[in-house]
């Protein structure tokens, strides 16, 4: 949980002006008044429990940022954050488990909100041949490692196009959630991503690109591999370690790939 004074109101605005919804939107949403909406916000009214989880849910406020809202309001903390190796998230853990393995051959791997390394499929550890010592010390962190100029971005053959990919993912979840963290990880990042992007560097992300989804262009010994990936990610999580989980899959982009990597895809299957 993150450490706060601001009291409970002000944490409500701040989610709401996030969520770009006025008081009268957020209260017909929530159905309650815009006037009760505006007392909550000032400090004139403490909210229930009740009320805090309704708000939440209209705001969908990470459960993370939701156990906050609840200790400023005078509540314990409604949402657990269990280690995924614990009995309480044994299930959870045999179910990445079980995904990183089953995606073999192609590389996988479970990170969390702030893209630190959960666990890894041994496909993946072409990623990490070649990146400097410090950056594979824990918690290593995944963007780092790909951006880093000791990391991956030497081997990568698009890093101007896959590091402005990048810096749209880093900033769509920082919106999301509001975590401080992700914002230094962020401006890092783009340090990385402006030494080698002028286009990135004069802020202009949104050049058009001609892939359907923007590639990882890898360079291996077997020859330049081209990956796309997935996200995975809970569907009911009650728990912050599971609410910020995601496992991250790399499937081969062109036959190529798929062929260096010992699979012959079949045509006509994908749309099936």
């Amino acid at each position: 949980m993150t450490v706060t004074d601001a009291p409970a109101g002000a944490l409500l605005r701040e989610w709401r002006v996030r969520r770009r919804r006025s008081q009268l939107d957020l209260a017909v949403g929530a159905e309650v008044s815009a006037r009760h909406i505006s007392f909550l916000e000032t400090g004139r009214a403490r909210p229930s429990r009740a009320m805090l989880e309704r708000l939440c849910d209209e705001l969908d406020v990470p459960l993370r940022a939701r156990n906050d809202l609840y200790l400023a309001a005078g509540f314990a903390p409604v949402h657990r954050e269990s280690s995924l190796v614990s009995q309480d998230l044994a299930a959870a853990s045999r179910a990445v488990d079980l995904v990183l393995a089953g995606h073999e051959p192609f590389p996988a791997l479970a990170v969390d909100g702030r893209w630190d390394l959960v666990a890894a499929n041994s496909a993946a550890q072409g990623f990490l041949d070649g990146a400097a010592p410090a950056l594979l010390e824990p918690p290593v962190n995944v963007l780092r490692l790909t951006l880093h100029p000791d990391g991956m971005a030497g081997r990568i053959r698009n890093l101007p196009e896959w590091g402005r990919h990048t810096l749209r993912r880093v900033r769509r979840t920082l919106d999301r959630t509001g975590d401080p963290v992700l914002g230094e990880l962020l401006t890092e990042l783009a340090g990385y991503v402006h030494a080698t992007d002028p286009r990135a560097a004069a802020g202009d992300l949104g050049t058009p690109v001609r892939d359907a989804v923007v590639p990882l262009r890898l360079a291996g010994e077997h020859g330049d591999l081209a990956f796309c990936y997935t996200t995975t990610v809970f569907g009911s999580p009650q728990d912050v370690t599971l609410d910020e989980l995601a496992v991250e899959s790399f499937f081969p982009a062109d036959d190529a790939t798929a062929a260096a990597l010992g699979v012959t895809r079949r045509p006509g299957t994908a749309g099936r």
